[in-house]
């Protein structure tokens, strides 16, 4: 099996939704996570803080973030095992939040030589 690191993006506000939403939210992400630990396909994965520092050019320039639109800004990601893109792709099409008109980017995990 290959591996490969789910990106996600968007998502349900979790600043903007009561209590009840998140906890069903969260639950069905632990569902998910349940569910591919499971298959075997579960590497780890956490999420991430909506805010950060990002450094860029040759004169090194330090930004605060967040860096993009709320609809692209990086909630989180995964590593799962998948024989191939199409059928890590299947398994991304289960991420709870594609209802919140989120998105999922799957992208190959490159072997290096050791």
């Amino acid at each position: 099996m290959e591996k490969f690191m789910f990106i996600f993006k968007g998502g349900i506000d979790l600043a903007q939704s009561s209590p009840e939403a998140m906890q069903q939210n969260m639950q069905e992400w632990f569902g998910w996570i349940e569910k591919l630990k499971k298959e075997g396909r579960y590497e780890g994965g956490e999420p991430l803080e909506p805010t950060g520092k990002g450094v860029s050019g040759s004169k090194k320039l330090v930004t605060d973030g967040p860096f993009a639109e709320g609809k692209e800004i990086v909630g989180g990601y995964f590593i799962v095992k998948a024989k191939d893109i199409d059928e890590a792709v299947i398994l991304a099409k289960d991420c709870p939040d594609l209802r919140h008109n989120s998105r999922v980017e799957v992208r190959p995990v490159m072997k290096l030589p050791m």
